[in-house]
């Protein structure tokens, strides 16, 4: 899995669950690729530990995670992570630090990506009011940069025009 270009906190909104989504390349170093059964994140913050174990990928509109194939050129999505149905979870302010695992069709689970990730008492709040946080890749920094906005990823697919012009 490559470095995610984005990593996305989202809270509660109306019925709609707390939920973190990511955009990365699944490959496989292997010449015949690899099959992933299923994902899931988990988040740190202090002593807390929660899984966001329920997982949906795509790009035009997602899709529950039953498996993909990852071949050697690999396949760039979103992968969106939701709480379990009877799960509770609140962003607050501090350090996280999320690790994304696969689970291979015979049940192995491998963790293929770990980050530090920190939300301000501001950003917490933009959460609250229903605005998402989102951390942005700065390669020639090599960090995250986080800032709140609308709850939507249709801006990398060039749909939010009020937000672009």
């Amino acid at each position: 899995m490559t470095r995610p270009s984005i990593i996305c906190f989202l809270g509660q909104n109306g019925n709609d669950k707390p939920k973190i989504f990511i955009r990365t390349l699944l490959y496989a170093t292997a010449d015949q690729g690899q099959h992933i059964q299923n994902m899931f994140v988990k988040i740190h913050r202090a002593e807390t530990i929660q899984n966001f174990n329920v997982w949906a990928y795509g790009d035009n509109g997602i899709v529950r995670g039953s498996g993909l194939f990852a071949s050697k050129t690999g396949i760039s999505v979103y992968h969106h992570f939701l709480l379990p149905k009877n799960e509770q979870w609140n962003f607050v302010s501090g350090e996280y630090r999320l690790e994304v695992y696969a689970e291979t069709p015979n049940n192995k689970t491998e963790k293929l990506f770990e980050q530090k990730l920190s939300l301000t008492t501001d950003q917490t709040k933009d959460i609250e009011l229903g605005k998402a946080v989102y951390f942005d890749w700065a390669p020639n920094t090599g960090q995250y940069v986080s800032y709140s906005d609308i709850r939507t990823n249709e801006k990398w697919r060039g749909e939010d025009k009020k937000n672009t012009q």
